[in-house]
């Protein structure tokens, strides 16, 4: 098994900048790619990011150009680093593995296999 562990979350106001962070531990060889979704209240879930295990990087239009994504391959840390934040990024933020082999991460949360249990990010106008 696998289990993710999301840090990082807070409050903030709308211009400024947060990292999240995700560990992976247990069976860690089946973290091949990490991803974060996030979940606003009485919204469906929405992909954020994805990154591949060469690196490979999928953004959705509402991040891309404010958030980026990246990987320690070492330590089987995900990261999300946010900038620009704005209120509607205010959400719930969960970590996701998928442990099949990817060129180009998905987006789609039913391909993913393990799920962290979320963290907090509020941002205010």
């Amino acid at each position: 098994q696998v289990q993710l562990g999301e840090s990082g979350g807070g409050l903030v106001q709308a211009g400024d900048s947060l990292r999240l962070s995700c560990a992976a531990s247990g069976r860690t060889f089946r973290t091949r790619t990490m991803g974060w979704f996030r979940q606003a209240p009485g919204k469906e879930r929405q992909f954020v990011a994805a990154i591949t295990l060469s690196g490979g990087t999928a953004y959705s239009d509402s991040v891309k150009g404010r958030f980026s994504i990246s990987r320690d391959g070492a330590t089987n840390t995900v990261y999300l680093q946010m900038n620009s934040l704005k209120p509607e990024d205010t959400a719930v933020y969960y970590c996701a593995a998928d442990d099949a082999f990817a060129l180009v991460p998905p987006t789609s949360g039913d391909r993913y296999d393990y799920w962290g249990q979320g963290t907090q990010v509020t941002v205010s106008s």
